[in-house]
């Protein structure tokens, strides 16, 4: 195996692996608060569900670079073309923006969104205000995922 091909699926590890860690932290959070919540009023879980799921998507944008990363290597079809260490090297810090930003950011929209959901045990009709929170800080892991995207793709493999 060549350091360029190495260094690929190293990206594309470090892509969902980190982002899905970010990912599995924020939904704990959020979920931590919303099971506080059902124990008192169980038939809230529908509103919850939509505050508890929100940091997941980070790990899902994580998933697409990794697969986007795969596909472009060759992995799934068997037909690897050279890389060199620099198309390597270039492919793993495409892969850094939507790894960081999608650790980073899951973490603190489950934080944002536990803060919601004990706003909305208190006061159900803000629940939109609650969420609006949330996608404010998804707004980044979509950035993240964006430069991973278009990183990605200026990179030429022959």
């Amino acid at each position: 195996m060549s350091w360029g091909l190495a260094l690929s699926i190293l990206g594309a590890a470090f892509a969902a692996g980190f982002a899905g860690i970010g990912s599995a932290k924020g939904v704990g959070l959020a979920g931590a608060a919303a099971d506080g919540l059902l124990t008192e009023e169980p038939d809230k879980f529908g509103t919850m569900l939509l505050l508890v799921g929100l940091p997941g998507t980070q790990g899902i944008y994580g998933f697409l670079i990794c697969f986007l990363v795969v596909m472009k290597i060759g992995l799934l079809t068997g037909k690897i073309p050279d890389i060199s260490f620099l198309q390597g090297l270039s492919i793993f810090f495409a892969c850094i923006p939507v790894g960081l930003v999608g650790w980073i950011s899951a973490i603190h929209q489950g934080k944002s969104c536990a803060a919601g959901i004990a706003v909305v045990a208190k006061q159900p009709k803000d629940m939109m205000k609650a969420l609006i929170y949330g996608v404010m800080v998804e707004t980044y892991a979509v950035l993240g995922l964006l430069a991973s995207i278009i990183l990605l793709n200026g990179i030429k493999l022959v």
